[in-house]
């Protein structure tokens, strides 16, 4: 597989080799040790998530507070989606930027956020199906949300999605300043600590 960080720091895209043949396809979509190589920290995954989204369905902007927050390893098992990490990350130098992957079961690529950024996705196709891995379980008082539409973060959907269609708590939810003006978000500093504390090599 080949693995690439994206233009937030602590995000990489993973496009893994395929085999097919004549009976279909095979491919590994996760491997511990070239993620830990590459991100130089280890993974410790402790749930895995499924949702199933109709064309046009924006999931997004969530976040975890750290620790332990929730890194992400996420791909489509049907369909398409186009993937937004976002770095919501006070102090950071890419505060407030975002980059994103386009995910379906074409190149049957995964994305790995670390714990701290803000990450969200559109459905580009009706059943679009994406499963995540993640390193810590479900937690909801320390859960929360940027709206996903908020111009300050300005997301930009492709024309291909449709309308978007949010829930009431994304849309609910508070925009990047405001969030910020709340104390709701990591910082830069607190959340590369926490990388280093899970780096194997101690460095």
């Amino acid at each position: 597989m080949q693995i690439r960080e994206l233009s937030i720091p602590d995000a990489y895209e993973i496009t893994p080799k395929q085999f097919g043949d004549d009976r279909g396809v095979f491919l590994e979509w996760y491997r511990f040790d070239k993620l830990e190589e590459a991100s130089g920290r280890s993974i410790d995954l402790r749930q895995a998530n499924t949702s199933v989204s109709k064309r046009g369905v924006v999931r997004g902007i969530h976040f975890a507070d750290i620790p332990l927050g929730q890194a992400k390893y996420v791909t489509v098992t049907h369909g398409a989606v186009l993937d937004y990490v976002i770095d919501i990350r006070v102090g950071s130098p890419t505060f407030g930027q975002w980059d994103s992957v386009l995910l379906d079961t074409t190149d049957r690529r995964a994305i790995f956020l670390s714990e701290g950024l803000g990450h969200a996705f559109v459905a580009l196709t009706d059943d679009a199906t994406v499963s995540y891995l993640v390193t810590d379980v479900f937690n909801a008082p320390r859960e929360h949300g940027i709206n996903p539409v908020d111009p300050e973060v300005g997301l930009v959907f492709p024309p291909d999605a449709g309308e978007a269609l949010l829930s009431p708590k994304d849309t609910e939810a508070p925009g990047l300043s405001e969030a910020a003006a709340a104390g709701l978000l990591p910082t830069w500093d607190e959340a590369r600590a926490f990388y280093a504390s899970l780096n194997r090599t101690g460095n």
